[in-house]
């Protein structure tokens, strides 16, 4: 099993001047997951390197047994720190591709023609295709058979109670709820920061950070399945 990762390479918080990324733990999680299953996991950001983790995910209200673990992992801080560039990536290489979240995406991977192009590749082979938390935004502006990739599919994502719990409403580019649903997206939610993952063929979609182990689980079930 061959899985790619794809992280946020922005970390400024709208026109806060607050730092933002990747969720910490939405990395951590899926990638024990994926590495304990014994896939080859591939992890590549938007500009390479060393992507930005949100601080506020490594608080330490917010500290979980994969982040502990990769704190004393520097084989896995190596590998964080030395992403490829999201441009190099190639969806034949790999079978899946899992998008953790954080806010940082909503601002650089909803655009980004290389993500675009990399999920509708993945996506147009048969391959499962993963985000969880912010990153089912990366849906956007992505179309099967020109239509929105989550229409008609049953998917979750931060919840718009989740972000209003959070203060960033006004902050945000989008709700990544309203935005799913706009899109056409069957949108289900289950109660705030606790773990929902859905699997609807070929996407499969998480709620909020505590849904990123759930979700990489449900992918390598779907993987194991074929």
């Amino acid at each position: 099993m061959k899985i790619l990762m794809v992280l946020t390479s922005h970390n400024v918080l709208g026109n806060t001047g607050k730092p933002t990324g990747f969720w910490l733990e939405e990395f951590t999680a899926p990638y024990y997951a994926f590495a304990d299953a014994g896939a080859q996991v591939t992890v590549a950001s938007v500009k390479g390197g060393q992507p930005p983790i949100d601080p506020k995910s490594d608080d330490p209200g917010n500290q979980t047994e994969s982040m502990e673990r990769f704190k004393k992992d520097a084989a896995t801080q190596k590998v964080l720190a030395n992403t490829i560039k999201l441009s190099e990536a190639n969806s034949k290489d790999y079978d899946t591709v899992f998008y953790p979240g954080g806010h940082g995406p909503l601002w650089d991977l909803v655009d980004d023609r290389n993500s675009i192009a990399l999920i509708e590749a993945f996506y147009d082979a048969g391959k499962p295709v993963a985000a969880v938390c912010h990153a089912p935004a990366v849906f956007k502006n992505v179309t099967h058979h020109g239509q929105p990739i989550v229409k008609g599919k049953r998917v979750t994502g931060f919840a718009n109670s989740e972000e209003e719990a959070v203060q960033l409403t006004k902050v945000v580019p989008f709700l990544v709820e309203d935005e799913l649903k706009r899109l056409g997206g069957l949108y289900e939610k289950g109660p705030d920061w606790s773990a929902y993952a859905i699997v609807d063929g070929q996407l499969i979609t998480g709620q909020n950070p505590a849904s990123s182990g759930p979700t990489a689980m449900e992918l390598l079930k779907v993987l194991q399945s074929r």
